[in-house]
């Protein structure tokens, strides 16, 4: 690799390495493993450098890599089975809960006006910095915050009178039910 070249790998990583980082953490759980992940990807994403001919492309090639090297780990882990004479009590959470909040938060995104929505996605869920989300979306600092400021308000507000109104169906069922048990009795 000619030493332009070089400086260009060097520079790219210095300047896209905290985004690589969050995708790497996205796709393994400990922290140290997505560095770990990150380096290996970097490295094997080095002696490639040269035969990546539009380099805006770079950001999708290294996330395959991950992805790539990712899977390769996983199949290569070694299962240490331990035969025992009592089986653990196993306990299987079917994230019906997590599926729940999941549409709760795609519902309640909907209240909220497409600028507070773009906003919110790209500082919480892309977990973009103030300045970078700000150049996403072609407005100021300043104004990024003030509008996640308000929309998150305005998300609190939502959730806080969505559980005002399941709290009152709920009471409103349970006084119904309550009367039906009343005339059954009588």
């Amino acid at each position: 690799m000619a030493h332009g070249e070089v400086l260009e790998f060097e520079e790219y990583v210095r300047t896209r390495q905290d985004a690589l980082l969050r995708s790497a953490r996205r796709l393994v759980p400990d922290p140290v493993d997505a560095q770990d992940l990150l380096q290996t990807a970097l490295a094997r994403t080095y002696g490639r450098w040269d035969g990546i001919a539009d380099k805006s492309l770079a950001d999708a090639y290294l996330r395959r890599v991950m992805i790539n090297t990712r899977t390769e780990w996983w199949r290569a882990r070694k299962l240490d089975e331990v035969p025992t004479e009592q089986l653990p009590d196993a306990s299987v959470e079917d994230g019906t809960e997590q599926r729940a909040d999941r549409a709760l938060l795609m519902d309640i995104l909907k209240v909220l006006a497409p600028k507070q929505r773009s906003v919110v996605v790209l500082r919480h869920w892309e977990q973009m910095s103030t300045e970078e989300t700000a150049a996403a979306l072609g407005m100021s600092a300043g104004t990024v915050k003030s509008t996640l400021h308000r929309a998150l308000a305005r998300l609190r507000q939502e959730l806080e009178s969505r559980a005002i109104d399941s709290s009152d169906q709920a009471l409103g069922r349970m006084e119904q039910e309550e009367m039906g048990r009343e005339r059954c009795a009588a």
